[in-house]
């Protein structure tokens, strides 16, 4: 398996699809840098000499910002919207849908499961006489 910046690439993949396992590239991303680096996009994981996969690693060091320096420069972003309280940052705050959705219906991967509100009846335990 190649390993590169912490993360291990799957060897029966093509490099192509294996790249935006890497958190930060995506399809687009991960054929700019094939075609910069001069690797074939169909060619396997496990196919790659230890030349190429030095290639990629410096190509990628040097042009993208991922794994975890992007994780907490998105963070870093969240919470700067949250401390100047803009209305995106209450959004946020309070966990809900931040880019315009509906919360009257759906919105439940954000919310949470649903919260019964009201009176729930209670099945009486005491015998009939």
């Amino acid at each position: 398996m190649a390993r590169i910046v912490g993360v291990d690439l799957p060897d029966g993949k093509k490099v192509l699809y294996a790249l935006p396992a890497i958190y930060g590239i995506g399809l687009s991303s991960a054929k700019k840098l094939l075609a910069a680096t001069g690797i074939a996009p169909d060619k396997k994981v496990g196919e790659l000499s230890d030349e190429e996969l030095a290639r990629l690693r410096q190509e990628i060091e040097s042009r993208f910002k991922v794994e975890g320096e992007l994780r907490a420069e998105v963070a870093a972003n969240i919470k700067r919207l949250m401390e100047i309280s803009c209305y995106r940052g209450l959004r946020h705050r309070a966990r809900l849908p931040v880019r315009g959705q509906r919360t009257r219906t759906n919105a439940r991967t954000r919310k949470g499961p649903r919260k019964t509100s009201g009176v729930i009846k209670v099945k009486s335990t005491a015998p009939k006489e």
